[in-house]
């Protein structure tokens, strides 16, 4: 059964770092891509990045140059390194995974940012 859970949230200083992390479980992680999303309050969820098997990412416009998708194969992670981060990067962040046409989301991690 396919599992996702995310950690690495919390409250941040404009201008900070966070990194999230999201542990899958239960199916073969090298095969797939991975992606990041989003949801902030009153707002439809919105994909951050993705990262396919063999590592091409791409990103949302708004954190092109701040935020990096990574994966570990090893240990079944994917990565998402946040830098420079402003008030409206504050949101539900959800690891997702996309297989045999289902969607498959954690239970998300809030990243709050706020002076």
């Amino acid at each position: 059964q396919v599992q996702l859970v995310e950690s690495g949230g919390g409250l941040v200083q404009p201008g900070g770092s966070l990194r999230l992390s999201c542990a899958a479980s239960g199916f073969t992680f090298s095969r797939y891509a991975m992606n990041w999303y989003r949801q902030a309050p009153g707002k439809e969820r919105e994909l951050v990045a993705h990262i396919t098997p063999g590592n091409f990412r791409q990103y949302r416009d708004s954190v092109k140059g701040r935020f990096t998708i990574s994966r570990d194969n090893a240990k079944n992670t994917v990565l998402l390194q946040m830098n420079s981060l402003q008030p409206e990067d504050t949101a539900v962040y959800y690891c997702n995974l996309r297989k045999d046409e289902m969607d498959y989301w954690g239970k998300g991690t809030q990243v709050t940012v706020s002076s």
